[in-house]
Order: structure tokens, then sequence, then C-alpha cells
């Protein structure tokens, strides 16, 4: 994470996150707030706060965040909860859309999580088949080839996902 958290203090344009996991796993901070929202329905966002103030700084520089998450439907538990969080994101200064894969056209996307940073980095995020994050969790690539299929794949993609005011999980 310190990786991730360094790149973006170093960003001067972008940081733009894609996300294909339908779940995550769950560190402690975490569990509590999921646990709350799935077994009493309560939004507890009160662990954001440090991510929340990383990307207001970056904004504040001028840097443009966006997020997209691409899902399955009928979502799971945990995209419904991070549906719930994400009003944090948009009032720290992210976008955030959200592209299903059943009801995307055809779009080809780079098959795994990443942050590409001022359209020249890919911060590889790798997991493990449980949603853990095995050391080294995160891989900067900057060959050319691979940074271009990214930013193209992923504006691809952005322009055919719903903006998360207008986004309502099934």
């Amino acid at each position: 994470m310190t990786l991730i958290r360094d790149a973006l203090a170093q960003a001067t344009r972008t940081a733009f996150h894609l996300e294909h996991r339908d779940a995550y796993a769950l560190s402690d901070v975490h569990r509590a707030s999921y646990e709350a929202y799935t077994q009493r329905g309560e939004v507890d966002t009160s662990f954001m706060g440090g991510w929340a103030a990383v990307v207001r700084e970056a904004a504040a520089r001028g840097v443009e965040f966006r997020r997209l998450r691409i899902i399955s439907e009928p979502v799971s538990d945990y995209i419904r909860w991070e549906h719930a969080l994400t009003a944090v994101n948009i009032e720290a200064g992210e976008q955030v859309r959200w592209l299903s894969r059943r009801a995307s056209p055809p779009v080809a996307v780079v098959p795994f999580d990443c942050w590409i940073i001022d359209s020249g980095v890919v911060l590889v995020n790798h997991f493990a088949g449980d949603g853990t994050w095995p050391e080294p969790g995160v891989e900067r690539r900057t060959d050319p080839e691979l940074v271009k299929v990214t930013v193209e794949s992923f504006d691809a993609a952005w322009m055919l996902a719903v903006p998360h005011g207008d986004y309502i999980p099934e």
C-alpha cells in the first residue's frame, strides 16, 4: 500500500483506479464496517478518513481521480457495502463509475486491478484467489506498451460505465 500512497503523493495530473473483484479480503478494520452494514444496515465510514485525506490532498494539487468498478450482477454483499461507502470517495474528490459485466457491450479490459498514475505508471495489484493481498501486493510497471494498453482499456470501459449517482445495485 505504501507504493500506491507514494505514487499518489507524486501524481501531478491523473490517478485512475480499475477494480475487477466482486469481493476483497477484509482486514479487521474493514470487517467491523462490513458486518455493521450486512447485519444491521449501518454505514460506518470511520475507517476511510485516511484515504479521504490522501485523495483531498492530491485533488487540491489538481490530480483528477477516477475509480472504475467492473462488477457482476446481481451484486455481492461486498459490492452493496462498497456502494454504500462510495459517498466518502466522491466527497473526497473521486469520480466513481460502475460497469456491469453482464450489461456491458464487449470491451477489452486488462485482467488485473491497477492504478494508472499520470498515464505513465501502472501499479498492478496482485491478489490471491481468496482476495488477500500477498507480498509483494503491488508491482510498478512503466513499459510503454503495457501502459498504453492499460490506459486505452480503462478509457474504453470508463465511457461505458454508469456514474455512481445513477447506479443502483441489483
